[in-house]
């Protein structure tokens, strides 16, 4: 007899002992119900015989309860007496159940309920399906090979893969993980020997004889695992545990409780708490490797994740202010929030466009990383310049820069802020560097109602329209160099004291005569 074959037989015979339970219960449970219906019927006649059924269930399920605890007789006993008990224990109360039921069927005719019938039928069913199972681990304790067992029953589950998984050496190819461990036991020779035990299996191991100097250890070093055991004299394990669990530096290593209490209770109280696991005195020095090494390996890739979710959130935040350098704070959140659609109507709005004057014949003459270069001084420069007076940049278009003051949110002053933007980017240019072609610029600022939104998929814009946006442009392109063309409309919307030059009237194709001035 292969030692193969052996393990297979216990294996399929601890799944024979389970699936007997199933049956077991319900042959119990249809008795009950059927007595139930005996007595709402008043057929009184067959409440003697469910009565003895019920006996026989009982005394079945009380059977199948200790086998599966390992208490009865045939698990103490040889072979052959491990077959005779089983045969006459399980089947002696099984045939009882299956005689008197046939007996209540035969008795039943075409005067009782179908649900009666069917609930007996369901009842045999049950026995049958026992008795099967029954036959099955008779023969596995007579040694038969697997092939004498019944196919439905041996193919259910697959005892040889199942030996293979577990016995097989494909797993020694792999690489146990490895960390720094801290164990936490207030007994001198339960640490000396955890310690020897793990740094065998090359760990690095600290010790600690108390609560408070596992406290003092987690200060200086970081720990992989902690192995902390629960009775202890200045804190026990319990108050230890939701210590690290309340502390965020500690929160995310793995606690393994190790305890001579072996009660559900406490278990269950530790899982709780927070532990990972929970190992009882004296140690299974194979469950104990198997237990630190599948805890540091889930620490291992809990570890990865975290690592992953803060390249993520990293990424995420560049994201974020990449977009939040495109577009307003507001029309932002309005993003985040859901919003798919996103448009407004402004009434009072002040907007400015500001040109290069003779761009063309410049950028004939410069290098193109010359004259990149310059625009990306000149437009850094006004980009920071609409942050210091809180105005709102529209766009670039070639060598013109667009801005509005008003949007995304109405401003009492949007004409005076805007005004005094114009101003300071006039005032930059004087003091920007260059190379014999200083950039010199027209400005118009135009004020009125707009509509703004959002348009676009692959790449937003944050954009205004009205006639507002076609006056200003026509102010700047009929403005004049190095000065600020605004028209009536903004000189009423300023509040401040501005020292403004009465200009002329622009006659502007669909809008007319409109006063403009010059801002000194």
């Amino acid at each position: 007899m292969s030692i193969g074959n052996e393990f297979q037989r216990q294996a399929i015979a601890a799944h024979v002992e389970q699936r007997l339970a199933g049956p077991a219960r319900a042959i119990l449970g249809f008795q009950e119900l059927l007595l139930e219906q005996a007595r709402d019927l008043g057929l009184t006649h067959l409440l003697s015989d469910l009565e003895r059924i019920g006996a026989a269930a009982r005394q079945l399920n009380g059977l199948v309860d200790r086998l599966m605890d390992g208490k009865s007789d045939c698990a103490e006993a040889g072979d052959r007496q491990a077959e005779a008990t089983l045969r006459h224990d399980l089947r002696t109360p099984l045939n009882a159940i299956i005689g008197y039921s046939e007996m209540i069927l035969e008795d039943a005719g075409d005067l009782q309920p179908q649900t009666l019938k069917e609930d007996l039928a369901e009842m045999l069913s049950a026995a049958a399906d026992l008795l099967k199972q029954v036959d099955a681990l008779a023969g596995l304790s007579r040694g038969e090979t697997m092939e004498a067992i019944e196919p439905e029953v041996r193919t259910e589950i697959d005892a040889a893969e199942l030996e293979r998984l577990l016995f097989s050496h494909e797993h020694e190819a792999w690489s146990a993980p490895t960390g720094t461990i801290l164990v936490v036991d207030d007994v001198a020779s339960n640490r000396d020997l955890l310690s020897r035990r793990l740094r065998r299996e090359g760990h690095r191991v600290v010790t600690a004889e108390s609560g408070l100097a596992a406290l003092a250890r987690l200060s200086e070093h970081e720990f992989d695992l902690i192995l902390l055991d629960i009775l202890m004299p200045d804190m026990n394990g319990i108050e230890m545990l939701s210590r690290l669990k309340s502390e965020t530096r500690w929160r995310h290593v793995p606690v393994i409780m190790i305890s001579g209490l072996s009660e559900v209770a406490a278990v269950a109280r530790c899982i709780e708490a927070g532990a990972d696991d929970y190992l009882t005195k004296p140690f299974n020095p194979i469950l104990l490797r198997a237990r630190i090494n599948a805890t540091l390996e889930k620490k291992r890739w809990l570890d990865r994740e975290h690592r992953y979710l803060e390249q993520i959130e990293t990424e995420k935040g560049r994201a974020d202010a990449l977009i939040r350098a495109i577009l307003p704070d507001q029309i932002v959140s309005r993003l985040h929030g859901g919003e798919e659609i996103i448009a407004d109507r402004f009434d009072e709005v002040s907007i400015l466009f500001a040109d290069i004057v003779g761009f063309t014949p410049i950028a004939a003459r410069l290098a193109p990383s010359d004259l990149v270069r310059r625009l990306d001084g000149m437009f850094s420069k006004f980009d920071l310049l609409t942050q210091e007076h809180c105005v709102e940049k529209i766009k670039t278009i070639g060598d013109a820069y667009m801005a509005a003051c008003g949007i995304p949110e109405p401003s009492a002053d949007h004409a005076d802020r805007i005004v005094a933007l114009g101003k300071s980017m006039l005032e930059s240019l004087e003091t920007m560097a260059h190379d014999g072609d200083r950039f010199r610029i027209r400005i118009g600022i135009h004020s009125g109602p707009v509509v703004a939104g959002l348009i676009g998929r692959l790449r937003f814009v944050y954009d205004v329209w009205g006639e507002t946006v076609n006056v200003a442009s026509r102010l700047e392109s009929q403005g004049v160099a190095d000065h600020i063309q605004i028209s009536e409309a903004t000189r009423r919307a300023l509040r401040g004291s501005w020292r403004l030059e009465p200009r002329c009237a622009l006659d502007l194709r669909g809008v007319g005569a409109i006063e403009t001035y010059l801002v000194r």
